[in-house]
């Protein structure tokens, strides 16, 4: 098996759909079904250095999507970003999710500028929360009752990761 990772265009909106219309994956993301290619060519085609959006291609086919991105709004916390990750559930334990982070964390820490990532995870997600904590991610928080799926709220955790050279500084001046 062969994973490539290239950046996300507009002609690759399809692929998004494709992935996000099965319950497995839209369920365990903020998103909602049945998304349509129109809204996800108008989010692919901001294309800025405050945001980086991924493909993961696992023998030729699209099976995984992941970003980063600043919100850039707020000058206080413009070193806090935000990410995602969406994976085909025929891809999963395949290492497509591990090759995402990869690249996703190699671009926040190298080129970003980003002492802080951050996302949420529902509580029942635990495949997604190893990976995450295979990444130095932590939770820093439960968010009780915050999402609505399938007709019930469930929880979320609150996990982030702060740079890793930002992490052994203060272990040294703790």
């Amino acid at each position: 098996m062969t994973i490539v990772i290239r950046r996300a265009t507009q002609e690759d909106a399809e692929h998004f759909v494709r992935i996000n219309a099965a319950h497995a994956v839209y369920a365990n993301l903020l998103q909602v079904p049945h998304p349509g290619v129109d809204r996800w060519k108008k989010r692919l085609a901001e294309d800025t250095e405050d945001k980086l959006v991924l493909l993961a291609e696992l023998d030729g086919e699209v099976v995984g999507h992941a970003g980063v991105f600043c919100d850039g709004g707020r000058v206080r916390q413009r070193h806090t970003w935000r990410m995602g990750i969406g994976i085909a559930e025929h891809a999963w334990g395949k290492g497509v999710g591990t090759a995402l982070m990869t690249e996703l964390m190699k671009y926040a820490d190298d080129w970003a500028q980003a002492l802080r990532v951050e996302l949420h995870v529902f509580t029942d997600n635990t495949r997604a929360i190893a990976l995450y904590r295979k990444f130095g991610f932590e939770i820093e928080g439960t968010l009780r009752g915050d999402s609505f799926r399938d007709g019930q709220y469930v929880s979320s955790h609150l996990m982030a990761r702060l740079h890793p050279r930002l992490v052994a500084e203060l272990a040294r001046n703790a």
